[in-house]
């Protein structure tokens, strides 16, 4: 291993996008020559990786994970760049693997998950970087969230097609079972009204100010008299509110009631109080700009590959 240096490693590693312990065994082999390294990690297939990290991965799935009593739970996104991929078994058990690596580990970021032990011979990392090359499309690690508040349950919804995960956080003495239904429903309302907030104590002072003005500049163009514009737009930013927090909403199920109407009349039906204290919402590939090629376009891209 005479010549074989960390910075070696770490060098080869960013030219290929192959695994740390690939690298170093290909520059061992290649007896610390860089340009041979890479043909030993091309020819095994370990390059691929490299590639394909310039193609947009903007499908995928996003996967839920909790613990036992759902004192702790978990929410990923990983992305392909296919839709076909994201149905594949082998990207899906990474996922749920991944999910299950965040709820047992406490990682700052992407970069530190990928350090963690995926399995006996990989990290999670140079997991991802095989599965790109196995699978062969470029694979994305886009972010995650780890929960545990204490006196907090967790509950939790996937839509059927992966696309879209919600986790609620019940403050509550109920056990995880007597409030699973509730927390269902009340996860579900995030993933098909996506509210911005929690309640209005949630509501940002700016996002209130920026509405003001682009409602106040609506209701003068409409030539509403000057006396009553602030009592317009004090009404309908009151509307808006009510739309935009989650337990201000119409409850979905039942639109006599409130979302927090609802959680108030499941707290008195089981006898203990319930405060939905937290959510988070991940929809597959929101904020990611889609490359738009046109086919000419496409063969001419690949051709230069």
């Amino acid at each position: 291993m005479a010549g074989v240096t960390a910075a070696l490693v770490k060098e080869l590693r960013e030219i290929t996008g192959a695994g740390m312990l690939d690298c170093k065994k290909a520059l061992v082999e290649a007896e610390a020559s860089i340009e041979r390294a890479i043909e030993i990690l091309r020819e095994k297939g370990l390059s691929k990786a490299a590639k394909k990290s310039d193609r947009i991965a903007a499908m995928g799935l996003v996967r839920t994970a909790f613990n036992e009593d759902a004192t702790n739970a978990a929410l990923v996104e990983i992305n392909s760049e296919t839709d076909f991929v994201a149905k594949n078994e082998d990207f899906v058990g990474f996922v749920e693997n991944i999910s299950e690596i965040v709820l047992a580990n406490d990682v700052a970021d992407v970069d530190a998950l990928k350090e963690v032990k995926y399995s006996d011979e990989n990290s999670v990392g140079e997991e991802l970087t095989s599965k790109i090359a196995t699978i062969g499309e470029n694979l994305s690690i886009r972010r995650f969230a780890k929960f545990a508040e204490e006196g907090v349950v967790y509950t939790g919804y996937t839509h059927s097609n992966g696309l879209i995960a919600v986790i609620i956080g019940l403050k509550t003495e109920a056990s995880a079972a007597e409030v699973e239904a509730l927390g269902k429903d009340v996860a579900m309302q995030v993933a098909s009204m996506n509210p911005k907030f929690l309640d209005r104590s949630f509501v940002d002072a700016d996002y209130i100010d920026h509405e003001r003005e682009i409602l106040r500049n609506l209701v003068i163009n409409e030539g509403k008299p000057e006396n009553m514009v602030d009592r317009i737009v004090d009404g309908k930013i009151e509307k808006e509110i009510s739309e935009v927090c989650l337990l201000s909403q119409k409850f979905v199920k039942n639109g006599d009631l409130t979302v927090g109407q609802y959680v108030e009349e499941v707290a008195k039906e089981i006898g203990k109080e319930i405060q939905v204290v937290s959510m988070i919402r991940y929809e597959v590939g929101e904020g990611i700009e889609k490359k738009e090629e046109n086919f000419a376009e496409e063969v001419a891209a690949q051709m230069k590959r």
